[in-house]
């Protein structure tokens, strides 16, 4: 499903895989738990979260500060500096080394989430409210209800989404867990 958005491709190629008993990943842009729940919910099997995981303390690389932020680096798969380590085994097919190299993936920092004891509890916890407020009781049900018509989804505006948003606070912090 290239060119397509990233949900409308989940819904699409599970909804022609699934013919064929075919499970289907979700990779790309997943940041939130309910990234991971409109993913499961549209029909994907599982989710790729590199960049959820990569800044817990189980993840490896180094932590630096920056403006007073505990960061890690992050280096995707299809970036660069990690086809320059061997992970080009991924995107070049032929047994034969390429001089050039595409970008895949972006390298960067993430900022720190701690130990993965507490933050896989928080996201299997928020995947439980998303599927709650979707009103289904477990994938199966999901999946049953999205290809029955019974669960939808709706776009939202811009505007939409700054309104359904935190507003009328001078200021918030937002804290993970």
């Amino acid at each position: 499903a290239v060119g397509r958005a990233q949900a409308s491709a989940v819904y699409h190629v599970a909804k022609f895989a699934r013919k064929y008993g075919v499970p289907i990943l979700a990779d790309g842009g997943i940041k939130s738990t309910g990234h991971i729940t409109k993913a499961l919910t549209l029909g994907a099997s599982c989710v790729m979260m590199g960049s959820m995981l990569a800044g817990t303390d189980d993840a490896p690389g180094d932590y630096f500060y920056q403006d007073g932020v505990r960061l890690k680096r992050y280096r995707g798969m299809g970036s660069i500096e990690a086809m320059s380590k061997g992970s080009e085994k991924r995107y070049v097919w032929d047994n034969n080394k390429t001089s050039v190299k595409v970008a895949q993936g972006v390298s960067g920092a993430v900022q720190d989430k701690g130990a993965m004891l507490r933050y896989v509890p928080y996201l299997v916890q928020g995947v439980k409210h998303g599927m709650q407020d979707a009103g289904v009781s477990s994938l199966v049900d999901a999946n049953e209800k999205l290809y029955n018509g019974k669960l939808r989804f709706e776009i939202r505006s811009p505007a939409a989404q700054k309104e359904g948003g935190v507003h009328g606070l001078h200021s918030f912090q937002k804290r993970l867990y």
